[in-house]
């Protein structure tokens, strides 16, 4: 539980990041995609609930229809290759999340769109398929979405409840297609992550708390910089393990 407590503060405190931390490392804890994947999406329940509840005033539902249905439709895709790449070895399956995760990095990184009202619908097209499908795959879907928020003139308030909301309407599918795949090997961690929620809270509050003392900017680019060490640790996984 304390690498989801790391996870769930520093998304807290930096807006980001939950993914990018907690599945790689649980891996180097000894606990598989599909394991990790169900601890992560049941430790971010109560943060997405109370975001979309917070925001609710921001919210636009016709906005979450094609793309929530364009996720959704992806993932199962990325569980049914998660299911195939298990046949590797679990310092190779390091090395591919460690890239991911340096290149999900960077992307964000130098990737600044300018915000503007209206998109090119090729970009949705783009971005929720890529989306749902590494979410199934590995757990991480959220940078091709926060892109595509970030390119729109969206106040904070709307930027934060899409992205809360997507995140809550791809809970129960997610949850139901690894077990689907799974079956019981995501049970026990998903009992112990829903008994340790009130802890979990209390990490989503102490790094609100921060977030708001600090500031999220400086908090941004700490968080960065452990993601790409967490990403080079993965790469070299074979010389580290």
């Amino acid at each position: 539980m304390a690498l989801l407590s790391i996870g769930i503060f520093v998304q807290s405190a930096a807006g980001f990041a939950a993914g990018l931390l907690v599945i790689p490392s649980m891996l180097w804890a000894g606990f598989s995609i599909p394991e990790a994947q169900a601890s992560l999406i049941i430790a971010t329940i109560p943060q997405n609930l109370w975001g979309v509840w917070s925001f609710r005033d921001a919210s636009e539902p016709r906005r979450l229809l094609w793309p929530g249905l364009t996720r959704l439709t992806f993932l199962p895709i990325g569980v049914a290759s998660l299911s195939y790449l298990e046949s590797f070895s679990i310092v190779h399956l390091r090395q591919m999340v460690g890239l991911m995760v340096l290149v999900a990095t960077s992307v964000m990184l130098g990737v600044n769109p300018k915000p503007r009202k209206h998109l090119h619908p090729g970009w949705g097209w783009l971005a929720f398929p890529l989306s749902g499908y590494f979410q199934g795959l590995v757990g991480i879907g959220g940078p091709p979405m926060v892109l595509w928020v970030q390119a729109h003139d969206w106040d904070t308030r709307q930027s934060r409840v899409f992205l809360f909301s997507m995140y809550l309407i791809s809970i129960i599918p997610a949850l139901g297609v690894l077990l689907w795949f799974f079956g019981g090997r995501i049970v026990p961690v998903s009992i112990a992550t829903l008994v340790a929620i009130p802890w979990l809270l209390l990490m989503t509050y102490l790094g609100l708390k921060l977030g708001t003392a600090i500031g999220t900017r400086g908090l941004r680019y700490v968080t960065y910089g452990l993601l790409l060490l967490t990403g080079a640790a993965g790469l070299a996984a074979p010389w580290i393990s």
